[in-house]
């Protein structure tokens, strides 16, 4: 019997379960829901753990952990790089098809647009064949179609190969999440997840490094998709020479083979038609923070340019410190989350983010810009670096691939024109330059509204919805091994829930203390 304090069952309902969430949020122990011997389900009060010192969850992580950790990370590093390199170029494109800067952000529209169909298929293929070959066959393909950007002649031609891009990119962050974080002992989660994170945030910087390299010439940008096609090569190769991942395989072991060739697929329904709120709801938060990121950053770039009046050298300089601060923020603020819990840090990182609008947007300069983006993206990806565990405590244990990636990419492209309105309103909207008097377009005080709104937004959604912080999915079998017990499971679903009551609890209590 556990000498925690018994607490109300985990409510059901959407009502219920944000009027609990809610309240829970201004209570510091976590309400947990355990398993007795008997299959019974209770709720208790259990303290988060201490916080620990970084360098003791580090040596947690044995070799091999920290392989699949690092492949993951450089999977998603090459993967935002691979896409920035295109939005911290903007200028550069419209300038080399002869067409705006609203029609350039299309590309980044349709990019966004198809990641959802990419992480369905090869988040489906990861829970199914393994975190492996999809991973591999994901990021050779990439490298391929950064290739084909390159050697686009027409604009037409450049809107088809960056569609296929999306199809294909929409494939790595739910393979890449799942193979770094379900290898890491449930203690060091929360710091993983938020260095994990920053992966999106380093490969912005190496872009913007890049694109700082090469000059402001229109030409170069070839050369930043050259680098950016090298390293989606080069981890897909690296993926070739490492195992499968541990997790996966021992998953496999103790789930018995599927009956039938349809067993994944009945599973598969059997989750959705089981979890389809929590579908909802993740889908929704990730809508919220897509659309955080987004009209946050892949115009920032351009807003120096065009309203601050920066040269390339210096909006380049500016954009780098900026997502230092972002690698920064999501590392530590995903670290506190371990301690201070998922949905506390998520609310806390979006609050701040919002009251720091005016000193974001107002400055002047290249120095004043680099320090007001450092601190704004500290704490805008300093929310998203607790996004790739919540994703992972939330999901079905057997969908850990699939179910991140998904309803992080439907997200993402239900908030696609992100960038296209916020450029298609600056272009439209001017304002006076302070040093020069010039009527330049507004983005800063588009930019500013929009974060404004998203980052309530966030903050509402996060209190109202379900923590699983501390979960422990280690041992799920993989889907399809367990499809007769998941179907059964799903039919009896309202019934097991009705003697969640307190006469239930207290009878498991009796039966531990008969035992």
């Amino acid at each position: 019997m556990s000498s925690n304090e018994p607490a109300e069952p985990i409510a059901n309902g959407i009502i219920p379960v944000a009027k609990q969430s809610f309240a829970d949020l201004f209570r510091w122990k976590m309400r947990v829901e355990v398993l007795n011997e008997y299959g019974e389900k209770r709720a208790e009060w259990q303290d988060p753990p201490p916080i620990r010192n970084p360098i003791s969850l580090f040596m947690q992580l044995s070799a091999r952990d920290w392989i699949f950790f690092l492949v993951g990370f450089f999977a998603w590093v090459a993967d935002a790089f691979d896409f920035h390199a295109l939005s911290i170029q903007t200028v550069k494109l419209s300038e080399y098809f002869h067409t705006s800067k609203t029609d350039i952000t299309t590309a980044i529209t349709l990019t966004l647009l198809l990641r959802s169909v990419g992480a369905a298929f090869f988040g489906l293929a990861g829970d199914k064949f393994g975190r492996k070959w999809p991973m591999v066959i994901n990021m050779i393909i990439l490298g391929f179609l950064q290739i084909g950007t390159i050697y686009s002649t027409t604009y037409q031609q450049f809107l088809a190969v960056r569609s296929l891009f999306g199809l294909f990119m929409g494939g790595v962050y739910g393979n890449a999440i799942a193979m770094a974080l379900e290898n890491c002992p449930t203690d060091a989660r929360g710091l993983m997840s938020g260095i994990l994170q920053q992966g999106y945030s380093l490969g912005y910087v190496l872009a913007a490094c890049t694109n700082l390299g090469v000059g402001g010439e229109t030409e170069t940008f070839k050369t930043v998709f050259w680098v950016g096609a090298a390293l989606s090569f080069a981890v897909g190769i690296i993926r070739v020479f490492f195992p499968e991942s541990r997790q996966f395989i021992e998953a496999r072991k103790a789930g018995k083979k599927a009956t039938a060739p349809s067993a994944f697929w009945q599973e598969t329904k059997a989750m959705l038609a089981k979890e389809w709120k929590m579908c909802i709801y993740c889908i929704i938060l990730m809508t919220w923070f897509n659309y955080y990121s987004h009209t946050s950053q892949d115009s920032y770039t351009t807003f120096m340019l065009e309203q601050k009046e920066l040269d390339n050298a210096g909006a380049s300089r500016a954009s780098i410190l900026m997502k230092v601060g972002a690698c920064v923020g999501g590392t530590i603020i995903g670290y506190l989350s371990q301690w201070i819990g998922r949905r506390r840090a998520m609310v806390g990182a979006a609050l701040i983010s919002g009251f720091l609008i005016p000193a974001w947007i107002l400055p002047l300069g290249e120095r004043s810009l680099s320090a007001s983006g450092f601190f704004m993206q500290f704490f805008v990806q300093g929310a998203w670096g607790v996004i790739p565990i919540h994703l992972n405590e939330l999901s079905p244990p057997a969908f850990r691939s699939s179910f991140p990636g998904i309803t992080y990419q439907i997200g993402n492209m239900i908030s696609s024109p992100s960038a296209q309105i916020v450029n298609a309103i600056s272009e439209k909207t001017y304002v006076t330059a302070p040093y020069t008097g010039d009527t330049v377009q507004a983005y800063g005080p588009v930019m500013g509204v929009a974060t404004a709104i998203i980052a309530l937004g966030i903050a509402v959604t996060a209190a109202l919805g379900p923590e699983k912080r501390g979960r422990h999915f280690e041992t799920a079998r993989i889907a399809g091994t367990q499809t007769i017990e998941y179907v059964k499971d799903v039919e009896n679903d309202a019934e097991s829930t009705k003697g969640i009551g307190a006469e239930r609890i207290e009878m498991s209590d009796k039966k531990d203390e008969a035992k």
